[in-house]
């Protein structure tokens, strides 16, 4: 019989929740690889940079929030696979982006739709940018955040984002286009 994702995921975040409750650190221990690294050590270093970029792509940051911390769930409940990869931070930012893909969808068949002013972004040092930003689709804005803030590769980007290196060179191309119409005013 098989689990459902949802089960799964659950099962993840209850089992991070108790060990977080634990007086001892979670250390999940790498062996393989040319340095061990701890889920702990991975989870500091790179949780604040996962989450920025979910929100600068989401515009919501209690959803990027929300996404971060799942997504951190699952890579936990999966460390011994996750520290493998080249790049276990593309990975979480997946899981987090497609999570937050799934719960917008879901909400948006039950709830009216909210208006853009109810969003609260990181700050941005001109609200122009920011709004050109958010201007953009996601599926643009994600590589802009993967490509621009994470200082992706194109390669690492396309891993992350399940596309190909051209369709992120493409929407990378489109998206630097349109947001250059619209700061153009910045020059």
């Amino acid at each position: 019989m098989t689990r459902s994702r949802t089960d799964r995921a659950a099962r993840a975040s209850v089992s991070v929740m108790d060990a977080t409750m634990l007086d001892d650190p979670i250390d999940v221990e790498v062996t393989s690889g040319p340095a061990p690294r701890t889920f702990t050590s991975f989870y500091e270093d790179r949780y604040t940079e996962i989450g920025r970029a979910l929100a600068f792509t989401l515009g919501d940051t209690a959803l990027a929030a929300e996404a971060t911390d799942e997504a951190m769930a699952r890579a936990f409940a999966r460390w011994s696979t996750v520290q493998r990869y080249d790049n276990p931070s593309g990975w979480v930012y997946r899981v987090g982006l497609n999570w937050a893909r799934s719960v917008h969808r879901r909400a948006a068949r039950r709830l009216p739709l909210r208006g853009r002013d109810e969003v609260v972004q990181p700050p941005v040092a001109d609200p122009a940018i920011s709004r050109a930003l958010g201007d953009l689709d996601v599926r643009l804005r994600a590589v802009v955040v993967c490509r621009c803030l994470l200082d992706w590769s194109v390669e690492e980007t396309a891993h992350a984002l399940g596309i190909k290196s051209g369709t992120v060179k493409s929407r990378l191309h489109r998206a630097l286009g349109l947001l250059e119409s619209a700061l153009g005013h910045l020059r």
